[in-house]
């Protein structure tokens, strides 16, 4: 049952990297994983948090994630891609490295992000943690 579950939540977190940062190769695809493991860490300790208390909850929060809300573009395309997509096959490996936990967290443990070209009311005043390709990483949670 657990290698069942498993795999969900590889599938569900590969196709979030696939809809929220395919356009920033691997190392974009692995930051915005990393944001979504230090979410669940944070839930983890503190026994559950608002944004959901594990991978699937987290990335399908409503209005966390945008390629999850119904009105955007890639929410149709991520239920219909598959592993013939180099970028997909990407963020499968990508997503099965973070679900066993191997995967190193380069944001900062950064728990928000935005694309460069917006300006989000929550990033006002606040310092990135980083910055990768095109999205700006923040750590606004303790860990």
């Amino acid at each position: 049952m657990q290698d069942f579950y498993d795999e969900i939540t590889v599938d569900v977190l590969a196709r979030t990297l696939w809809g929220e940062a395919r356009g920033e190769g691997t190392q974009g695809m692995k930051a915005v994983a990393n944001v979504i493991l230090n979410r669940a860490k944070i839930a983890q300790k503190k026994g559950k948090f608002w944004w959901g208390n594990n991978i699937i909850q987290i990335c399908q929060k409503p209005y966390q994630f945008s390629c999850w809300n119904r009105a955007d573009p890639n929410f149709r395309k991520l239920q219909n891609v598959g592993r013939e997509d180099l970028y997909f096959a990407t963020a499968l490996r990508i997503a099965h490295r973070a679900v066993i936990g191997v995967l190193n967290d380069a944001t900062g443990e950064a728990t928000h992000y935005h694309a460069s070209s917006v300006a989000p009311y929550w990033a006002k005043g606040k310092t990135p943690s980083c910055v990768i390709g095109t999205h700006k990483f923040y750590k606004l949670a303790a860990s």
